[in-house]
């Protein structure tokens, strides 16, 4: 039976890829180890071996069937895109555990590093790892949580009984990675988190201090001085922003109007996320163009527009009723704005819905790091924006392997690549030690 199930396998995937072979390539290819064990796990439904990337012996997407909602199984499934690369059984598996959708199937740092295998989990309701039709009360923390337990789980069985898993997330998946660790503190052996926020309200007002202190006074300054330029010249940057949406067929669900005030209002944050350079900064003296081209260079446009708005409706979905966002402060600019109200991101809920904000697991995160979590590593940029809400560690984290690392004014791109060579021995130190335990 099992032989049959694989040969199946092959068979569609040589079919959705268009490849023609004989029966002779069909059985060379179910007698892979690797596919054999992976066509044998029961919720896999596809698998495509890939050309062999980064250092790995061989690569393969997996979509596994899901539940749509574990407290409610009657809403039926959905099939979730992961990707393996198979170095060999022996050595340790990194898991990624994407916030969005997959990037790339390249070796991530951790990967790299240790020549390991690595599984690369897409995130619920992102790109094609979702159902037709989304019930968006079934994304929460906790249902994804339960998606990954699984799919760690069955590969864990499948592939590499005997091997360590250390868990590993960027952004909102250092979110992702610190939320499944929460509620499978078991699942894995160990985690390093990086440049991932602990919101605790949906508009975390400790955004508005961090970017009030960041850097230094002469820093600050130069970013508010160019939010004043561009709000001066304002209808000039709004008649350009016009062109770039016929040029570019761009639309605002709220309008173009609002969209070049929160364009301006988000440079500020977008700015200390991204370490840009404060020589790039235009002075006034500088033409409208050269103001608009930085502006959207820093900025971009898929953070509002329509388009790029629907390509991150789960993560606005997410953030706005479990994870926390922020806001923006008008107060510093009411001469051009008239209004010291929060601009909040409650536009980007979906059509037709919206949910009361839940703090509980963003807590329950903060009370399992205070007491009972191990065998975590966090990495923070020290200017990065998301560093406002960084996970706070209390003194004696350490002893349960609990530790963080900020890089002295990295930005939302610090890796553990970015700390002095000291630094990274250290960190690299405490994970050889997870994985020779």
């Amino acid at each position: 039976m099992k032989l049959i199930r694989t040969l199946f396998l092959s068979l569609f995937v040589l079919s959705i890829t268009g490849c023609k072979t004989s029966q002779s390539t069909i059985t060379a290819e179910v007698k892979l180890p690797v596919f054999e064990k992976l066509a044998s796990i029961k919720n896999v439904v596809v698998i495509e071996k890939r050309d062999a990337v980064s250092h790995f012996n061989e690569n393969y997407e997996i979509w596994f069937e899901q539940p749509i909602d574990y407290n409610d199984l009657s809403k039926g499934t959905f099939k979730q895109r992961v990707l393996l690369g198979y170095e060999n059984a022996t050595q340790p598996v990194i898991v990624e555990l994407q916030g969005y959708g997959i990037g790339t199937e390249k070796a991530g740092e951790l990967a790299s590093h240790y020549k390991a295998n690595q599984l690369n989990i897409e995130h619920r309701y992102f790109n094609n790892s979702k159902p037709e039709s989304i019930d968006w009360n079934t994304l929460t923390v906790e249902n994804a949580a339960k998606d990954q337990a699984r799919i760690i789980d069955a590969i864990r069985d499948a592939l590499f009984p005997n091997a360590k898993f250390i868990s590993t997330g960027i952004s909102k998946g250092c979110q992702t990675t610190m939320l499944h660790r929460r509620y499978f503190p078991e699942n894995v052996d160990a985690c390093v988190c990086y440049v991932g926020p602990l919101n605790y309200e949906r508009e975390d007002p400790r955004v508005y201090e961090f970017l009030n202190n960041v850097s230094t006074q002469e820093n600050r300054d130069k970013v508010k001085a160019f939010q004043n330029l561009c709000f001066e010249n304002r209808d000039a940057l709004l008649e350009m922003m016009k062109a770039s949406a016929v040029e570019k067929n761009m639309s605002w669900e709220f309008g173009v109007d609002k969209a070049i005030d929160y364009t301006i209002l988000e440079y500020s944050f977008a700015f200390w996320q991204w370490g840009v350079p404060t020589e790039s900064i235009p002075t006034e003296n500088a033409t409208t163009q050269q103001i608009y081209d930085h502006l959207i260079n820093v900025v971009g446009y898929g953070f509002y527009e329509e388009k790029g708005v629907q390509g991150l409706q789960p993560y606005f979905w997410a953030a706005l009723t479990q994870q926390g966002i922020y806001g923006y402060e008008t107060a510093p600019f009411k001469q051009y704005l008239n209004t010291e109200e929060i601009y909040t991101f409650e536009w980007a809920f979906p059509e037709g819905i919206s949910k009361p904000y839940d703090l509980a697991p963003m807590l329950e995160v903060q009370a399992f790091l205070d007491n009972s979590a191990e065998n975590m590593l966090f990495i923070y940029g020290e200017y990065d924006a998301w560093s406002a809400t960084a996970v706070e560690l209390k003194d004696d984290a350490s002893d349960r392997e609990v530790y963080k690392f900020v890089q002295p004014q990295g930005s939302h791109t610090t890796r553990i690549k970015s700390f002095s060579p000291e630094s990274q021995k250290e960190i690299y130190a405490i994970i050889d030690g997870w994985l020779k335990e």
